[in-house]
């Protein structure tokens, strides 16, 4: 298998195409697919190995697309997912491209990354893509930050340096007009919650059991001022939140933090007061984008924190900020973003009828889509059609030529007026009727009959065999 991916990798290789040279090729056949991984089917040491700054997507999608079997990419890489979208006329080197980039940069065998992808193609993928915009297929069902993040998705994809083309782009900006339709037309997204909040939810549930202590009497810390961090204390201050200690690297951020939430008494700490804001915390969240591990089992114990003291550690932060080992330190109890599943379980059940409704209209937008795309199949067709009878035109002309000596050159351009009307009147009737046609089977069927009717596909393989004797 995988030799067999690696010859479709040498021969599809080429120089890297213009982005001109991508939109036009959208009209050629162009299929949409979606190859990744998410919390859903991979483990949380898998998906940080391929984790990829947002400023880096494009360089990514640039790289896919330089073999030339991929047409358009566009890469989504997020806490709980990271998922390669892409256009290809052909699957099969289009798919060992995505597989071979992957393997490069997780550093892990295919074998091993076939446990942890997924690979969905043509209206497989379109739903994948309305699925998670619409926030169905997100940990917290509902939630809002994944909306926001498909549209950067999309807006990184349409930049001069992006990959996006004709066909991902529209399959992008569909997505993010199905999820706000879903947020505006539903109530999925009323109370929703963020992997922030499921964070929150956890630690209020397990703070009994692992501290015995009530969560409202727990002493709370935070290490990272992002996003999430600004997600997590207003979640906190839902839950009556008085005080938190913050630790960062610079001031700035959480400073900002600080007028935010006038109401809420945020201590600020740096870098190196990290040991002893964990030594005097109960909860400590990390959020912070680091490559590696902050708080280790080594470190807990070079710092004198493994004296059995109760000490809960959430980490919401991907790739990780807290290494596994900490569980083996006693009194110490650390979560991921895996773990957050049990809270999502009771979240999912309260919100299937809205799930349902919001099924709905992603499928009338996914279908939106499917069929617009569909439309681009019939232009190969009328192109074939217009080849063939421009090939008979030019036939008859000649023979009727040198039937008529002796005619002018304006005469000459007459009869050749009066032939490519005749042709084009002809041609009118069943080109109209392919554009007509709704509905992505309809289109299939009509597409087929026409071939059918004028032998496209005789016309097709001799011009194949004709390309074949001249290699």
């Amino acid at each position: 298998m995988v030799a067999s991916q690696e010859t479709d990798l040498q021969a599809g290789k080429s120089r890297k195409r213009t982005k001109q040279e991508r939109l036009e090729r959208a009209s050629k056949g162009l299929q949409v697919h979606v190859m990744g991984l998410s919390i859903h089917h991979a483990q949380v040491e898998v998906r940080e190995k391929l984790a990829i700054p947002e400023d880096s997507w494009n360089d990514a999608s640039n790289e896919i697309c330089d073999s030339g079997a991929v047409a358009e990419a566009a890469v989504l890489s997020t806490c709980n997912r990271f998922e390669i979208y892409f256009a290809a006329s052909d699957a099969r080197p289009g798919m060992a491209r995505v597989t071979e980039y992957l393997a490069a940069r997780s550093g892990l065998p295919v074998s091993k990354l076939r446990q942890n992808l997924f690979m969905l193609s043509g209206d497989d993928a379109v739903w994948h893509l309305m699925r998670v915009a619409g926030g169905l297929d997100s940990l917290i069902v509902g939630e809002g930050q994944i909306l926001s993040q498909v549209r950067q998705c999309h807006l990184h994809s349409i930049e001069e340096d992006g990959c996006g083309g004709k066909v991902l782009s529209r399959l992008l900006n569909t997505a993010v007009a199905a999820g706000k339709r879903v947020r505006s037309e539903t109530a999925i997204s009323k109370g929703s919650v963020s992997i922030s909040s499921a964070a929150v939810e956890l630690s209020e549930m397990l703070a009994m059991g692992d501290l015995n202590l009530p969560f409202s009497e727990c002493r709370l810390a935070v290490i990272g001022a992002g996003t999430m961090t600004r997600l997590l204390i207003t979640h906190l201050a839902s839950r009556g939140l008085e005080r938190i200690t913050i630790v960062n690297r610079s001031m700035a951020r959480p400073n900002e933090l600080k007028e935010q939430f006038p109401d809420i008494d945020i201590e600020v700490k740096l870098n190196e007061d990290l040991w002893d804001v964990v030594g005097r915390s109960d909860i400590v969240y990390t959020a912070t984008s680091s490559p590696g591990y902050i708080i280790t089992e080594e470190e807990l114990q070079k710092n004198g924190l493994a004296d059995g003291r109760p000490l809960m550690l959430v980490d919401i932060a991907v790739p990780r900020n807290i290494s596994p080992d900490t569980s083996n330190v006693d009194g110490v109890r650390a979560y991921n973003v895996d773990d957050l599943k049990a809270v999502v379980a009771k979240n999912t059940a309260l919100r299937q009828r809205e799930m349902i409704e919001a099924e709905i209209l992603l499928t009338e937008e996914g279908d939106g889509f499917s069929e617009w795309r569909e439309s681009l199949s019939a232009i190969p067709t009328i192109n074939s059609l217009q080849e063939k009878a421009e090939g008979f035109r030019e036939q008859e002309m000649k023979k009727t030529l040198k039937k008529l000596n002796g005619l002018t050159g304006q005469e000459v351009e007459a009869v050749e007026r009066l032939s490519r009307g005749i042709v084009n009147k002809m041609l009118h009737g069943p080109m109209s009727h392919l554009r007509r046609v709704e509905g992505v089977e309809e289109k299939k069927l009509a597409l087929q009959e026409l071939t059918n009717m004028f032998k496209l596909d005789e016309e097709d393989e001799r011009k194949g065999r004709k390309q074949t004797r001249r290699r």
